[in-house]
């Protein structure tokens, strides 16, 4: 018996806990925002793990961190802590990128099979353009949590993390088009 598919399901337990923590952050302050953040996490993976039998394991990672930096950001009555949490994740996920490919295993090609066929070079290429782009947002949000008012980060945050990874996977398509593997069958065209 093959699942029923939902393609709902990932982009809501990415995106329902930012939009919660947004529209808290709004009425409320951070610290309100952030414990919303907290408790949406955990019930989006929850709810993932109700419908698929199995845990996400990008969105476990970002609840994991979620649950450490806005734990210690409530505990201590500190802000840094949450605005350190998306160069956490924005970090951890470019080690484990460039851990994957000096381990020779592109780690995006088991995350991301099921939607792409590539050949091995298009998953080492992949691979590498995410690991820079995650340590470019990790090192974009240092900056701006450090320069800019918290309204400021809030939005970026929201907003303009979003708005930037979109882009950056729109701007991949052309290599992922490149090393496609279809009926089996390479699909490559040149550089």
């Amino acid at each position: 018996m093959t699942p029923t598919p939902r393609p709902w399901l990932k982009p809501a337990v990415d995106f329902i806990p930012l939009a919660v923590f947004l529209v808290f952050y709004w009425r409320t302050n951070l610290y309100w925002a952030t414990a919303s953040l907290m408790v949406t996490v955990i019930i989006g993976v929850i709810v993932f793990y109700a419908f698929e039998r199995k845990f996400p394991i990008m969105p476990v990672v970002t609840a994991a961190l979620v649950i450490v930096f806005g734990g210690l950001t409530l505990l201590l009555d500190d802000e840094r802590f949450i605005k350190m949490k998306p160069t956490m994740v924005q970090g951890l996920f470019s080690l484990i990128m460039f851990g994957g490919l000096l381990l020779k295993k592109p780690v995006l090609k088991p995350l991301f099979s099921h939607a792409w066929r590539l050949q091995d070079e298009g998953w080492h290429k992949l691979t590498l353009r995410f690991g820079i782009f995650f340590l470019a947002s990790a090192i974009l949000n240092e900056l701006v949590w450090r320069t800019q008012s918290t309204d400021f980060w809030v939005s970026f945050k929201v907003f303009g993390l979003i708005s930037l990874t979109v882009i950056f996977i729109i701007t991949q398509l052309p290599l992922i088009q490149r090393y496609q593997i279809s009926d089996g069958a390479i699909t490559k065209t040149p550089d």
